[in-house]
């Protein structure tokens, strides 16, 4: 994509209604990364000021699909879509499926929406191949899918609303390669990814597995697991049973979460430290008391709000940048006070919003 068709890309829109009784500030032009060419993350990069339409020209009907609202990241997603589908004067239908072991009930609401008069859909995919015909499908049908947060490996999708959870993972494996380089003491740590088989956590692995190379970082377990309290939980303590030698735990926001009041309870707070790949208000505040030592975000309102305004441009054949996403932070317990966590986080007191009229 020239620079030419980066700049048509939205003009300036006045302040909306946010939440219930609340407003928020003008959340563009907002930095991102901008593949080209598309869909594949070792494409080279630009970086722009994202800024979306003002308004559509009528009330389209956008599905969304998420795996899940069981923790404050997919909170986070929701507050974005739910906004800019309000914004831009847009209908919304939110499904979630109930977890990552829910493949085919995913596939199945977003066959329900669709038939039930979707003009968009866009998909935080529970699984990295498993949606492919279903995409096929639904192209077919003139119907454009957006892919937002979690990655797709469809050839059918039409845009793209993520980053890299490749460098995501990398940038909390960075963070531990720093404090313990090659020839310093060596330090033993637990990796949590996520459950096996999504396209993030996947990617996330293999970054953070990169990023360690070399160092003085031990590997001494990786625990895949759902991204609910109660499994992450089972795994931190199976964990720590087997390796009570353990200097870290790092591994998804709810995983870092989990541990905290389970190090509490052991006594293990001054022995084993807690990284997160990615963040929420758990990982927020954990990181403002000192319990979390840092986590890189990804601008998570951010993606869902450029998703809802990529589907909406596609609907109404403007200009659209085909596969961007927000340029990551790591946030540290140094860094924090400076941080802006209206990108991440929804606002204290948000509600799950699964329809817009």
């Amino acid at each position: 994509m020239n620079k030419r068709v980066l700049a048509l890309l939205g003009s300036a829109a006045m302040i909306v209604a946010a939440t219930a009784g609340a407003r928020s500030a003008d959340w563009f032009p907002y930095p991102v990364e901008v593949w080209d060419p598309p869909f594949d993350m070792a494409s080279p990069r630009t970086t722009m000021d994202y800024v979306p339409l003002e308004k559509a020209s009528k009330p389209w009907e956008i599905c969304v699909s998420f795996p899940h609202m069981k923790d404050a990241y997919w909170l986070g997603v929701d507050y974005g879509v739910s906004e800019e589908a309000k914004r831009e004067g847009v209908k919304m239908q939110l499904v979630e499926a109930g977890g990552y072991t829910e493949l085919n009930n995913q596939i199945s609401q977003i066959e329900d929406c669709v038939a039930a008069g979707a003009d968009a859909v866009v998909i935080g995919a529970i699984s990295y191949d498993g949606l492919n015909n279903l995409v096929k499908e639904i192209k077919a049908k003139g119907i454009p899918v957006i892919d937002v947060i979690n990655g797709m490996s469809s050839p059918d999708i039409s845009a793209k609303s993520l980053v890299s959870f490749g460098e995501m993972g990398g940038k909390a494996g960075e963070f531990l390669a720093e404090k313990h380089p090659a020839g310093s003491e060596p330090v033993k740590v637990a990796w949590f990814p996520g459950p096996a088989g999504a396209g993030w956590v996947e990617a996330g692995n293999t970054g953070f597995s990169k990023a360690i190379e070399g160092s003085a970082v031990e590997l001494v377990d990786t625990k895949y697991g759902d991204t609910g309290k109660e499994a992450q939980a089972k795994l931190v303590e199976d964990t720590l049973e087997a390796h009570p030698d353990l200097d870290y735990v790092v591994g998804t926001a709810v995983t870092a979460e989990a541990a905290i009041p389970i190090l509490r309870s052991r006594g293990l707070t001054d022995q084993v430290k807690i990284v997160s790949y990615y963040y929420t208000p758990g990982v927020d505040q954990g990181i403002s008391r000192g319990q979390i030592l840092a986590a890189p975000t990804d601008s998570t309102v951010i993606q869902g709000r450029i998703a809802i305004d990529q589907a909406v441009r596609i609907l109404e054949g403007k200009d659209y940048a085909k596969h961007v996403g927000p340029a990551l932070q790591v946030v540290t317990q140094e860094n924090h006070a400076d941080f802006d966590p209206s990108s991440t986080l929804a606002p204290n007191g948000f509600k799950p919003v699964f329809r817009v009229e």
